[in-house]
């Protein structure tokens, strides 16, 4: 029985099925990175969209912010050791002291950095939505303290500007930024490989363009 021989793929037909391997592999890749990059910056973009809003009405949304003041006396140990430091510049406080300190005030004190004086020392504790500060007199061991507090909203709106948030909440948002940008990126190319079939992708992406540029133009001046 003879065999019977098939013909061979074109070359048009070969690149055609290399073609569409390909187109797969990438639409595989996108629509991985865009769910991880959005499981990742979900939250993040749930909260700037909010605070976006909230700094966006200042007026509409304004707390009146809470001040407590404290006035307290070094115990007589801590004062001793406190006598015999010699700074005079920027040092952090003593661990003892700081450690006491926590506990009176209520708020960890850590190693943040004090202005050190002949007369006095100054720790200035700023943080999301709140300001405070303390001075230590270091001949009779006297702080008067100071906390001022501007409420949830100033918080958030502060964790949004990146104000007195640390080191850590720095590289939040380097890492959610990133993660941001991935997921626009990814969700521009499935845009793209879906487009043919979504003849209003295009118009209306041009649309997401033209619009802040025409408000920006137009109305800010």
């Amino acid at each position: 029985m003879a065999e019977v021989e098939l013909p061979e793929k074109s070359a048009a037909a070969t690149k055609a099925s290399r073609d569409k391997k390909l187109r797969a592999y990438w639409m595989r890749t996108m629509i991985q990175w865009h769910w991880i990059s959005s499981a990742i910056s979900l939250v993040g973009m749930l909260l700037f969209a909010v605070t976006g809003i909230t700094l966006n009405h200042p007026a509409e949304l304004t707390v009146e912010p809470e001040v407590t003041s404290l006035s307290l006396e070094i115990p007589t140990d801590l004062q001793q050791s406190l006598a015999k430091l010699e700074i005079d510049g920027d040092a952090p406080l003593p661990a003892d002291l700081s450690r006491w300190l926590g506990g009176q005030i209520g708020k960890s004190i850590g190693s943040r950095t004090a202005e050190w004086s002949e007369e006095e020392i100054y720790l200035s504790m700023q943080g999301p939505g709140s300001d405070a500060w303390l001075a230590i007199d270091r001949e009779s061991g006297q702080i008067e303290y100071e906390r001022t507090d501007r409420g949830w909203i100033s918080y958030f709106n502060d964790l949004h500007k990146g104000r007195n948030t640390g080191a850590a909440w720095r590289w939040f948002i380097d890492v959610f930024a990133v993660a941001t940008l991935i997921f626009c990126i990814t969700g521009l190319m499935l845009l793209y490989f879906h487009a043919r079939h979504r003849r209003m992708t295009w118009p209306l992406v041009t649309l997401g363009l033209i619009l802040p540029l025409l408000l920006a133009m137009l109305f800010i001046h």
